[in-house]
């Protein structure tokens, strides 16, 4: 075992390898907006709750994008497969990257994405805060489902997971 640190300031790149030992999946964000359909991609994605049906994720608050994301009354998470790297790469660098993808708006005016591993569609149940992030609850309406293997992201890098048997 590595010796052992405090994750202060000084250690945050040291803190962040270590937080990245445990692999997540890839998750693209959507919501409307005034101005159009807005996206974002984040790992910070979890079940909560099977009843009723919530589920988490934490945007960073120094997130240009942040503020419509917590406004937003109504949202969908969209899991990434394998093949969808270059996709979550986009969303990642801009958050109009509609122009990569078929999608179309739920009767709430969400873009959903129609080709994903698996999709979420949620309204805002709580907002709590997380110091520099907020962990927005989503109570599940819909899901879509559909086959393949997860995008997953671990160590700094992108790959997939294809379960053993």
């Amino acid at each position: 075992m590595s010796p052992e640190f405090d994750p202060s300031v000084e250690n945050q790149r040291v803190y962040r390898d270590a937080l990245g030992c445990f692999a997540t999946g890839v998750t693209i964000i959507t919501v409307p907006t005034t101005s159009g359909p807005l996206g974002m991609t984040a790992n910070s994605f979890s079940s909560i709750s099977l009843d009723p049906p919530l589920v988490l994720w934490s945007p960073a608050k120094n997130s240009q994008r942040y503020p419509f994301f917590s406004a937003a009354k109504n949202f969908a998470i969209h899991v990434m497969r394998e093949d969808q790297l270059e996709l979550a790469l986009e969303f990642s660098r801009r958050g109009d990257a509609f122009d990569q993808v078929n999608w179309n708006c739920d009767h709430y005016g969400v873009p959903l994405i129609e080709d994903c591993l698996a999709r979420f569609e949620c309204s805002t149940h709580a907002i709590h805060e997380g110091g520099d992030h907020a962990i927005i609850v989503g109570e599940v309406t819909k899901v879509a489902l559909n086959s393949g293997h997860p995008l997953v992201f671990a160590q700094r890098a992108y790959g997939s997971f294809k379960p053993h048997g």
